[in-house]
């Protein structure tokens, strides 16, 4: 066809094309022996073409075109492939053609329709996808309808055939077939119907309903899907939830498979959702009956069948129940209160039944998923949750009962009463469920509740607590009292215990409350009073406190977001009670108190010498932040002035040379003058400039004081006001810079943590004012401190030093100016040049760090690679200890070609050692190998390993090789669980591990995954799901039943329709020990205790007297005043079984003989655990006994190992006692 459209000179267009194809298909249709495969291939061009023709062109001879492909559909050689070519061609002229007239359009339909109940299956999935776009095409035209019509007479003509035919002969088979191959086609053409036939079909769908056949049914159901999934369809609402209906009634009355219960659960739902959506009103009446049948899929044993259906609830739930149907409900149930009600239920209290049936004991293996349910409901109905679900409450009160071996799903029913706790609110749920502090025994108390209560209590009020809970708590404290009295400790305590366990609740009281305006002032008296007798409740009174002041500052300032999807119904619901003008009016009523509070919490606090998290600091801080300004001012006043006072008497102590102690006196002068300190800085929220400029004041001095508390507490104020106040930073800097030099002779250690958070703020704001003049002179001021700080041996001033240097790397590349952090770099390698080793191993880490952090830097670090190589080369360990972790993190780090480069000095400057460290670091270095075999492959190693290190690269390989082996031979779900758990995050910087001495003997891959930055498997565990629980409880009850467990019973026959006694049964089989290998009954003493008999010479045990016990006949210094490593020793010694060799000894001769049917006579040491400690030093220790068998072989040989063993006891009790003597 190209050749002539060449040879008539026409461009190769689709337009040439479309002209020759039909040109050669008019002609071969009009032949009666056309080739078939010619047809075929001219067809299948044809259909290709079409959608690249012009529509007009198409419109202008889509007749022409249409005739023609008609014509070859009805040749009688037509193939396959022609056929749904054709078929493709038809759809595309309608498709393009003018949707206007139906007789234009009714002959190539009616083309479509033919084949729809074709025998071919590709012929007939063609049809139906041709179908499908042409009625997609047609929607929102007037030939919609027609179309319509057509394919529901076709199918209702379908049904009369078959339904008149008999089933048994062939016709009757044939038309079920092609009913079957008609609901094939409506499944993906019904949505896009007329809304008046496609309610005729969903009626006939009603009918084949009916008939319960399988394969009918599924196709039935899979159209139903479509059509409630497919969006912006118009849709009859009575027929949809008629069909929907009767699916419920016959879900509920058959058993189907877990496919099929999946597949209606998620039916149901989408369809009543697609209902409401049209028709409110209908969907609410079906509830009911759809939540039956959801309940019914609940209860089947199928994993994805519960799955689904607990989505379906949940989404019902959300979706169809609404506040005008719970009102409903609640009205009708308000007047049935005053009057004999007549009315049935209605429909919310029918539903809120079928909900609390799901706790019955039929759906026990779905409680986890039947407790989900029910909390959506608690959560819906919110505060009616009381009218309808309290026997839902009292049947979760009773599952808290059941024993922990029966009920597997504890944490499940406690997040469910919490979804009821917070629905209907404290007041109401107390009402319901009590905590029954009235009861004589205080073990009857719900003490259960209080967790629940504590996490749940959310929008609550203030008044309850004050009115109840307060009044509770002082019966509480009467009763303790009496029981003291009484003589009963432990019932006091118990009393006093719920004392706490109420305040414990304060908190969150104190989450949202509606009435803190109101009752704020109620519940200031008892507060201010337990905050000044009772100490240990005080960090429960200082939280609350915080959490009233800090939420109704946020909502004040517009800060909260209630639309979170994070937050829960409860707590959204107490948020939309808060608004500006109510958060205002509580901060009021807040501010109002201030004045007592802070003086109160600030007298506690100079008494308490502990302030336990900090609590009375941080309270007396938020209340800074919304007292009145002359309130702050004049108690700073006092403050100041009471600390210019103690720091004149400390100078005065000092210089007269008196001694003060200040670490076990409240009164002494050095801690009450850093109590003032942490006081003064406690009220920094409040202070205005002037009170912060004599504060600055005040703690200067002290930055330079002898005493390390004093310096401490200085430098900590002076970094929180540097954190917190950026405008006299500003202010001040210059004076700072010059203040952090001047005081550094006098640093204490204790202090630098601390001072390294002012060197921080000081050089990362002066880098964002001055960021090109100042920031290179400030840094090199300071950066050699930060660096030495690295090698601080306190834990958390290293771990801030690393902070800081990461921290000022960030501050660099947050700059636009480009190579800023390359130039820290190079600043910190400055640091290799250091006359001391120390210094040197500093800037090493240092080093390590920033390129761990920030990978841009690692080709940096490359370029100091030479120098490492020369100071491995040095004979100091602590300069070799941080290079070899400078070079882990960059082999970490990089990736296989950056390492390549650098292979070859990389393996050479490994193993160029000095002889005294060689060994010392031998580990590492091994370790350091490996990674380079993970990276670049062994081979490459090999290539530049030098000869004589070859054993090394072979040990290596060799380890690798079994580590695979092992690997292999794991299961899969092994493999899975090690993948999810290793590359699940990257893990965080670890100094221990990097530049650690012995850390590589103990696991030889934890360094390299640390590094790697992947998580170690023991940090993540694997979250099992309900599913996994259930079947691991089954798997539990298979294997505790043994096939001889009614051998091993006693004669009395076992009841298995007893709930009861078979659980004890299974519970006392999973005890049944090991039938014994000696036919011997085992011996007991009076008291209970076993007796072992050693070489079957039994001990002579006395009950009755405690001496013969063996452990007492050892020396003193194992009795009384033995450690706890002694006695792990001599259980170590002592414990298990004791081969003798009694049982080869000879009654005649000195040696041992064979026995029949038993071992040849052999010697034996008992194991010891320390075989397999991770430290050498331990395992030495084990080995000796086993080395001193060997070398006892002479000094024993002919003696019978009977002989050997108790003369080889004798003589370490002879040493023992020599030894005891001695410590005597």
């Amino acid at each position: 066809m190209t050749q002539e459209l060449k040879e008539q000179n026409l461009p190769l267009s689709p337009i040439a094309y479309f002209g020759a194809t039909c040109s050669s298909l008019d002609r071969l249709g009009s032949e009666p022996d056309s080739p078939p495969h010619v047809v075929q291939s001219l067809a299948t061009v044809l259909s290709l073409l079409l959608p690249r023709i012009p529509v007009a062109v198409l419109k202008k001879k889509g007749d022409f075109v249409s005739r023609m492909v008609v014509t070859v559909l009805r040749l009688n050689s037509v193939t396959e492939v022609t056929l749904t070519s054709g078929l493709k061609c038809l759809a595309q002229l309608l498709i393009a053609g003018d949707k206007v007239n139906w007789s234009d359009l009714s002959q190539n339909y009616g083309v479509l329709i033919g084949y729809l109940t074709d025998s071919r299956s590709k012929v007939r999935r063609q049809s139906h996808l041709c179908i499908r776009e042409v009625l997609q095409s047609l929607r929102g035209t007037p030939v919609l309808a027609p179309a319509s019509e057509a394919m529901s007479n076709l199918f209702e003509r379908f049904l009369l055939l078959a339904g008149g035919s008999n089933a048994n002969s062939s016709e009757g088979v044939k038309g079920a077939q092609e009913v079957l191959y008609v609901l094939d086609a409506l499944k993906d053409s019904l949505p896009l119907m007329s809304m008046k036939y496609m309610t005729t079909i969903l009626k006939y769908y009603k009918t084949l309903l009916e008939l319960r056949q399988p394969l009918v049914t599924r196709r039935v159901t899979d159209s139903l899907n479509v059509v409630c999934t497919y969006p912006n369809i118009e849709v009859s609402a009575e027929a949809l939830l008629d069909l929907l209906s009767f699916l419920a009634v016959s879900v509920s009355a058959s058993e189907a498979s877990p496919v099929s219960l999946t597949f209606n659960a998620r039916l149901l739902s989408s369809g009543m959702m697609k209902v409401q959506s049209l028709n409110r009103q209908l969907c609410v009446i079906k509830l009911p009956i759809v939540f039956s049948a959801l309940k019914d899929i609940l209860g089947s044993e199928h994993e994805e069948a519960i799955f689904s259906a607990t989505e379906a609830f949940k989404t019902l739930i959300d979706g169809c129940i609404d506040e005008g149907l719970i009102k409903q409900g609640v009205d009708q149930i308000i007047h049935a209160q005053s009057d004999d009600r007549k009315s049935g239920p209605t429909i919310i209290e029918k539903v809120c039944a079928i909900i609390e049936s799901l706790l019955d004991y039929h759906y026990s293996v779905a409680w986890d998923m039947a407790f989900q349910v029910v909390s959506t409901m608690f959560d819906k109905l919110g505060y009616y949750s009381s009218y309808f679900m309290k026997g839902t409450i009292k049947n979760l009160a009773d599952m808290q009962s059941l024993p922990d071996e029966d009920f597997p799903y504890r944490k499940q029913l406690h997040e469910c009463v919490g979804s009821a706790l917070g629905a209907m609110g404290p007041e109401t749920f107390l009402g319901i469920l009590p905590l029954n502090f009235q009861a004589n025994d205080l073990s009857e108390v719900n003490v259960w509740l209080f967790p629940i209560l504590k996490q749940h209590i959310v929008g609550a009020r203030l008044g309850f607590f004050c009115e109840t809970l307060l009044g509770l708590v002082e019966e509480m404290k009467q009763r303790s009292r009496r029981l003291g009295l009484e003589g009963k400790v432990f019932s006091s305590r118990s009393a006093d215990a719920l004392v706490y366990s109420v305040w414990s609740l304060l908190p969150s009281f104190c989450n949202y409350p509606l009435d803190t305006a109101k009752s704020f002032k109620d519940l200031l008296k008892p507060i201010c009073s337990a905050l000044d007798e009772e100490h240990d409740i005080r960090g429960i009174i200082c939280s609350s406190l915080q959490i009233l002041i800090q939420q109704n500052k946020r909502i004040k300032e517009g800060k909260d977001d209630a639309d979170s999807a994070e937050i829960c119904p409860a707590k959204q619901r107490a948020i939309s009670h808060y608004t500006p003008e109510i958060a205002g009016e509580n901060l009021n009523v807040l501010t109002a108190s201030a004045p007592q509070l802070l003086k109160l919490l600030s007298g506690i606090f100079m008494k308490s010498t502990v302030d336990e998290g900090g609590s009375l600091q941080s309270t007396i801080g938020e209340f800074a932040s919304i007292a009145h300004k002359n309130v702050v001012r004049t108690l700073f006043k006092n403050t100041m002035e009471r600390l210019l006072e103690v720091t004149q008497q400390a100078g005065v102590a000092e210089a007269s040379n008196m001694q003060v102690d200040n670490s076990s006196s409240k009164s002494s002068l050095f801690l009450k003058r850093a109590r003032l300190i942490d006081l003064a800085v406690s009220l920094l929220p409040g202070l205005d400039e002037p009170a912060l400029n004599l504060l600055f004041i005040a703690i200067k001095p002290a930055l330079q004081d002898v005493d390390g508390l004093i310096q401490k507490k200085a430098y900590k104020v002076l970094s929180i006001i540097l954190r917190n106040q950026k405008g006299f930073l500003s202010a001040k800097l210059e004076e700072l810079l010059k203040l952090m030099i001047e005081v550094l002779p006098s640093l204490h250690f204790s202090a630098k943590r601390h001072r390294l958070d002012c060197l921080y703020e000081l050089i990362t704001h002066a880098s964002k004012v001055d960021p090109n003049l100042r920031r290179h002179e400030i840094l090199s001021s300071f950066l050699t401190e930060i660096i030495l700080a690295l090698k601080e041996a306190n834990k958390k001033t290293r771990n801030r030093a690393y902070e800081v240097l990461v921290q000022i790397g960030h501050e660099y590349g947050d700059q636009d100016d480009g190579g800023q952090r390359e130039h820290l770099f190079n600043m910190v390698a400055r640091g290799l040049a250091g006359e001391t080793p120390h210094m040197i191993s500093a800037a090493v880490k240092g080093l390590a760090r920033l390129a761990y952090e920030f990978s841009d830097l690692v080709s940096s670090a490359y370029k100091l690679l030479p120098s490492t190589y020369l100071l491995l080369q040095r004979k100091n360990r602590e300069i070799i200890k941080a290079n070899l972790g400078l070079l882990k993190v960059l082999v970490a780090k990089s990736q296989a070609e950056g390492l390549q480069a650098h292979l070859a000095s990389l393996v050479e400057g490994l193993l160029k050692w000095q002889d005294d460290t060689k060994n010392h670091f031998k580990a590492k270095v091994k370790l350091l190998l490996e990674m380079l075999v993970r990276k670049c492959g062994i081979d490459a190693v090999k290539a530049v390993m030098p000869e004589e290190h070859m054993k090394l690269l072979t040990n290596i390989r060799k380890i690798k090789e079994r580590k695979e082996k092992k690997q292999a031979v794991s299961s899969v779900e092994s493999k899975s669980h090690l993948s999810k758990a290793t590359t699940s995050r990257l893990s965080r910087w670890n100094h221990t591990k990097i530049f650690s001495d012995f850390g590589d003997d103990d696991t030889d891959d934890s360094d390299v995954e640390m590094a790697s930055g992947q998580k170690s498997k023991a940090s993540s565990k694997l979250k099992s799901k309900a599913s996994t629980l259930r079947s691991k409880k089954t798997r539990r009850a298979e294997k505790s039943l043994p096939e001889d467990l009614l051998d091993q019973l006693e004669d009395e026959p076992l009841d298995l329709l007893d709930r009861h006694k078979t659980r004890s049964a299974l519970r006392s089989s999973s005890n049944l020990k090991r039938k014994q290998d000696s036919d011997d009954e085992p011996e007991f003493d009076p008291e209970g205790r076993l007796i072992i008999n050693e070489g079957r010479k039994p001990k002579k045990v006395a009950a009755s007297d405690p001496d013969s016990d063996r452990r007492s006949e050892a020396p003193s210094h194992f009795s009384v005043g033995s450690s706890r490593n002694n006695q792990k020793r001599r259980k170590t010694s002592e414990s298990g079984w004791a081969y003798t060799g009694s049982e080869y000894a000879s009654k005649k001769a000195g040696g041992d003989v064979k026995r029949k049917d038993k071992l040849e006579p052999y010697a034996y040491w008992p194991l010891d655990r320390k075989m397999m400690s991770r430290r050498p030093e331990h395992r030495a220790a084990a080995r000796k006994g086993m080395a001193s068998v060997v070398k006892m072989t002479k000094k024993l040989e002919g003696k019978s190992t009977s002989t050997a063993l108790s003369s080889k006891f004798m003589k370490s009790r002879k040493i023992q006692k020599k030894g005891g003597k001695r410590k005597r």
